[in-house]
């Protein structure tokens, strides 16, 4: 049985979470940026994020896979593996830039942002660890500000047609996020960052790329190369180094406190989809922002004394 480790918020940790949470919340950005800018689809355009990330994520498989201190997967491993990489990154990205299509980026993040209140709620069903009284303060906080922020976009966004859907479908990719995070907190100590990182991300390559073959459309990506400057951006800036960054940060720091850290953002993705794509920003996102924060800090101050 594997042992538990506590973790303290070192500098270096905090610095790199710091960093990872900032490069995630660019991809919000990007994503609305290329669907304005061109006539890419959702699936188009996560299979060219995958597509350039692929060579970064297969070179860094084969380099560890080589290492003297190699950790061999267990098959039950490799079957946790690529089931956490295929929520994570592919039905989860699928379902995130679906939803891009219909709301504006800071509801976006606003609505992932739940993720650490779906992983409380996932650890207390599957691994029967019991909710606490500041735990569904915590919830309580974080779903109010949803709905307040909520409210505020329907005054200014009514015009989308498919905001409710695209509202949903962030829903759903923030539990399918919350499933990877609560995996990936389990598997990472077993087997090293930098590795489930990388198989994680082929396994959800693969998944991406099966999805494309068979619905896919080929003549828009054969039509030209206007589309591939965004596939780079989402591929490095908004993936790669962030996905390593926020990986060797659960190592460093723990999960729980890279949920506090990450509380960085939806006021990132707020503040570039501003100044970036012209969103306007209100009292009611303002005030649904800060109280979805205050419950996901409270979440990982309850949790931080905690073994992970």
């Amino acid at each position: 049985m594997t042992q538990h480790k506590s973790y303290t918020l070192s500098l270096t940790g905090f610095l790199i979470t710091f960093l990872g949470a900032v490069l995630f919340s660019t991809k919000a950005i990007i994503v609305k940026k290329a669907f304005h800018d061109t006539h890419i689809d959702a699936l188009s355009l996560l299979a060219i994020r995958m597509i350039f990330s692929l060579p970064f994520y297969l070179g860094i498989a084969i380099f560890t896979g080589n290492k003297k201190n190699n950790v061999h997967f267990t098959k039950q491993q490799w079957f946790w593996i690529t089931t956490l990489g295929l929520f994570g990154y592919y039905i989860s990205s699928f379902l995130d830039f679906t939803g891009l299509q219909y709301v504006s980026a800071g509801l976006e993040r606003l609505i992932l942002f739940l993720y650490p209140t779906f992983a409380v709620v996932i650890n207390a069903t599957v691994f029967k660890q019991k909710i606490s009284r500041i735990q569904l303060l915590a919830l309580l906080l974080t779903y109010t500000g949803i709905a307040i922020a909520y409210l505020g976009q329907l005054s200014v966004d009514t015009a989308s047609h498919a905001f409710f859907l695209g509202s949903f479908l962030i829903f759903l990719c923030a539990i399918t996020y919350a499933v990877y995070i609560v995996g990936s907190g389990k598997l990472i100590p077993q087997v090293g960052a930098t590795k489930f990182t990388a198989y994680a991300m082929l396994a959800s390559t693969c998944g991406v790329f099966i999805h494309y073959i068979f619905a896919g459309n080929y003549q828009l990506l054969q039509s030209g190369t206007e589309y591939w400057g965004y596939g780079i951006l989402l591929a490095i800036l908004a993936t790669v180094i962030p996905s390593f960054l926020i990986s060797y940060g659960m190592k460093q720091i723990g999960s729980n406190n890279v949920a506090i850290v990450s509380g960085i953002g939806p006021v990132s993705t707020i503040i570039q989809a501003h100044f970036i794509l012209g969103e306007k920003i209100f009292a009611e996102q303002i005030a649904g922002t800060l109280l979805v924060i205050a419950g996901v800090l409270l979440i990982g101050w309850k949790s931080r004394a905690l073994p992970e």
